[in-house]
């Protein structure tokens, strides 16, 4: 297993402007199209699904890998809340094959050790002092909620492993985790069809922070931790060379929704950054990100067949 750690752009002392990649996957697009807003840090942070990474000095960025399939998802994470600030992934062709099960992991071998179920786990890749905990959600009533899904990332054990780490989780109650947040991933593994994509980019998360009409933290665990009031999906779609984006938006209720239409979440991506202040497929050609992410609703729905 594979994992990187970076610094806050702060501290970061040779800033690399993030490069073009001629593949679908980790491609940042035309290089001949201008890009004033792109995200530095790293060359994995040039890649589509990656946003915009906060420069406060309070965040680090975790890029998880593996030696069969490459960059599995990475994570921006607050050391000081303790939470991450998003989730960011790609699904294509080549990652999307299954060739693990989910419920082989009862006497499974990963990581050094023998697992009873599922291997849920504190993150190797993030300091000792700001890392989530078992015991943190231990009797705290919610759910360990992925936001990379573990059912996104069945191509091999490592992938799979690694969407376990307790920096890919949220608390989330069981009722809006099994719900409408199970319908929207869903949803979005319906679209990861050859036939619909080249590459899905895909950046997700919960509201950690307490600003705004429309943001904000719910509640805190016994343990301090921070349970987000709305939970969030960007999600970008490149096939031939052309682009749509998407965002869905869900206000996090302890309460079975998983019926409503999903039309009823959608939000353009410009609205989706007002509401979370993350700068969304920031590493797109400026022309390219201001289109698809302008786009109107009802134009939305057409293009993503949620009508």
């Amino acid at each position: 297993m594979i994992y990187k750690l970076f610094m806050p752009l702060a501290l970061v002392l040779a800033v690399v402007m993030a490069g073009c990649s001629s593949s679908d996957e980790g491609s940042v697009g035309d290089a001949d199209n201008a890009n004033a807003n792109s995200t530095v840090l790293t060359p994995e942070a040039g890649r589509l699904e990656f946003p915009k990474t906060r420069d406060d000095g309070r965040s680090i960025v975790i890029v998880h890998s593996t030696d069969g399939y490459g960059i599995n998802y990475a994570v921006e994470w607050d050391c000081d809340k303790r939470a991450q600030r998003w989730t960011c992934y790609q699904m294509y062709a080549s990652n999307s094959v299954t060739n693990w099960n989910r419920n082989k992991w009862d006497g499974a071998y990963w990581d050094g050790r023998y697992w009873n179920g599922a291997p849920f786990q504190e993150d190797p890749g993030l300091p000792e002092g700001c890392r989530t905990t078992l015991s943190d959600y231990r009797g705290s009533g919610y759910d360990r909620g992925h936001i990379c899904p573990s059912a996104d990332r069945l191509c091999s054990m490592d992938a799979n492993g690694q969407t376990f780490y307790l920096s890919n989780m949220h608390p989330q109650h069981n009722s809006f985790n099994t719900g409408i947040w199970q319908e929207m991933e869903n949803k979005v593994r319906s679209w990861n069809q050859n036939s619909f994509r080249d590459t899905l980019y895909v950046c997700k998360g919960g509201t950690i922070e307490d600003y705004g009409d429309t943001q904000g933290v719910k509640a805190h665990t016994r343990s301090g931790l921070i349970v987000p009031r709305y939970f969030f999906m960007a999600v970008l779609c490149k096939r031939g060379g052309m682009y749509k984006a998407l965002g869905f938006w869900a206000e996090h209720l302890n309460a079975d929704h998983s019926a409503d239409k999903l039309s009823g979440y959608v939000v353009s991506i410009d609205e989706l950054e007002r509401r979370t202040g993350i700068d969304f497929f920031c590493n797109l050609p400026d022309d390219t990100e201001a289109y698809v992410e302008a786009m109107p609703a009802a134009n939305i729905l057409r293009a993503w067949g949620l009508n």
